[in-house]
């Protein structure tokens, strides 16, 4: 009989949308008839395995239209930086970070894009998308 270990993040994961995140600072745009696709990246991203506690690393890629508003990058980097003592799956954290995101921004189109490192031999990539509808 298989043993479950327990983690010190078990639990974390049915309350993940409630919890409390910096806010992502935006300013005025002053284009906003027009369309066009900002593209933010890193890969320096890091959070916990919920699982392992051990530190998972990833390359984050946020493209957005913008609309009234456009993100403050100083303020993007401090919000993601959160996560680095977050035990979070990689589901759920590109997801919230989109979730975020668009409530800060309010953007025509968003997509988030997480391409985590090689754990055990597999990558995972989750892409997250928002549509202004």
């Amino acid at each position: 009989m298989q043993r479950k270990r327990n983690s010190p993040y078990d639990g974390l994961q049915k309350d993940i949308k409630h919890i409390k995140t910096p806010s992502i600072e935006v300013w005025k745009n002053q284009y906003p008839e027009k369309n066009y696709v900002v593209k933010v990246e890193t890969d320096e991203f890091t959070c916990i395995c919920p699982k392992t506690g051990l530190p998972d690393f990833a390359k984050i890629e946020v493209e957005y239209s913008p609309n009234k508003y456009c993100i403050e990058l100083k303020s993007f980097k401090m919000y993601l930086l959160f996560y680095r003592n977050i035990g979070i799956f990689h589901e759920h954290v590109i997801n919230r970070i989109l979730d975020d995101f668009v409530k800060s921004s309010k953007p025509k189109w968003a997509k988030v894009t997480g391409v985590f490192n090689a754990r055990g031999g597999i990558v995972t990539t989750v892409n997250a998308e928002y549509k202004n509808e």
